[in-house]
């Protein structure tokens, strides 16, 4: 995909892009010519069921206005206004990808709210946005669907709880009433009564402008992970050990962290057991992860806190490894660590073995920060510029 310069696009470029009072004009040509995949959105169709008006960049433009006319949204922080902006700008990104022509002439777009926040997330980082702001808006756009269906959920309580630590409802809710508005279907008004009533789940669970409050960390993670957990129950907190779970793109600076904030700490490394068995970075990783897996065990038997080193930059991959810590009663802490992207190719390139670019930049397509819900602690390691407050 040909991206334009990320010298032309930096966050107070976004900012400037937004509209503002009185006349609050949208510049759809300084907006469009942004990225490269935003006019692709012109020529993307959609079913006609749910989208009568037309193609993607139709039905975005429609959205991006009916959130703009919105007196809630206008009401906002200068900061959180931008922010929906923008999740309304790219919040159908990813519809291209995934739009498929089946059988009785249907047109389908399944997994495009994931896709959409990757690829928000990729171009949001090459133009430098503050971290927390960009998992904001991207915990939006993997979300912004919700609105419309959760209230036909066997226990919507317990999505919207889970769903208020990866993005903020009520500006979900407000960005899915504009969705509603900024489309024409056969059922609009049921619609915009499903995300009414997704706003009262939100605000009866206790989590309409904040994430829940659990009693204490276990007592999150463990919600996160079992069905049938009370989200009120205080779970007993007695951990066997402490383990360090390390996150980043290869050249990041891990290792560095580690040493300077861990030095004691014994380490699985991926790194290192690639070196002593000759295993490339590329390729099948198994026997790697299988010699981790094993080490690891040796301490989590012993009871003995370490670190876990490897890139982790997956919710799968991190899933698999929190889960055996969880396994052997650890208390687990992450680290992420997200240099600017001309910062870690610099850092990459001095590293003994480099990794191939071209391995990193698959990775960056696929990267997902850990989210505070995966662990007992999540700690942020970003550019000073780059860690603006919010809930992310």
């Amino acid at each position: 995909m040909t991206r334009h310069s990320s010298d032309q696009i930096s966050f107070q470029k976004l900012l400037s892009l937004t509209p503002k009072e009185p006349l609050w004009r949208i510049d759809w040509a300084a907006i469009w010519a942004l990225w490269a995949e935003l006019p692709m959105l012109d020529h993307c169709p959609q079913d006609p069921e749910h989208h009568g008006e037309g193609d993607v960049g139709t039905h975005t433009r429609m959205v991006v206005q009916a959130l703009v006319d919105d007196p809630d949204w206008r009401s906002l922080e200068d900061l959180e206004k931008a922010n929906l902006f923008w999740a309304a700008v790219l919040h159908d990104i990813g519809k291209p990808g995934v739009t498929r022509h089946e059988e009785g002439g249907r047109i389908t777009s399944r997994g495009h709210s994931r896709l959409g926040a990757s690829i928000a997330r990729s171009l949001l980082r090459d133009a430098g946005v503050p971290f927390a702001w960009r998992e904001q808006l991207c915990g939006l756009i993997s979300a912004h669907q919700l609105p419309f269906w959760l209230i036909e959920r066997d226990n919507p309580t317990r999505l919207a709880i889970q769903t208020s630590w990866r993005c903020q409802p009520n500006h979900l809710c407000l960005h899915a009433r504009a969705d509603a508005q900024g489309r024409i279907c056969t059922d609009p008004q049921t619609i915009q009564e499903n995300v009414i009533l997704a706003e009262t789940t939100f605000e009866e669970a206790g989590c309409l402008t904040s994430p829940y409050t659990f009693a204490n960390a276990e007592s999150r993670v463990a919600y996160f992970e079992r069905e049938d957990r009370d989200p009120a129950y205080p779970a007993h907190e007695d951990f066997r050990c402490e383990v360090t779970v390390m996150a980043g793109l290869p050249g990041s600076g891990k290792d560095t962290w580690l040493s300077k904030h861990r030095p004691d700490l014994p380490v699985v490394s991926l790194d290192a057991i690639r070196v002593q068995t000759g295993h490339p970075p590329t390729g099948n990783q198994g026997r790697v992860v299988q010699a981790a897996q094993e080490n690891a065990r040796d301490y989590l038997r012993a009871g003995k806190d370490f670190a876990w080193n490897g890139t982790n930059v997956t919710r799968q991959v991190r899933a698999k490894v929190l889960r055996l810590l969880r396994d052997y009663g650890a208390r687990i802490q992450i680290v992420y660590l997200e240099p600017s992207p001309d910062c870690l190719r610099q850092q990459n390139a001095s590293r003994p073995a480099a990794v191939p670019n071209g391995v990193i930049e698959g990775l960056v397509r696929k990267l997902e920060p850990p989210e505070l819900w995966e662990a007992h602690g999540v700690e942020y390691i970003v550019p000073e510029k780059m860690a603006v407050s919010g809930h992310s």
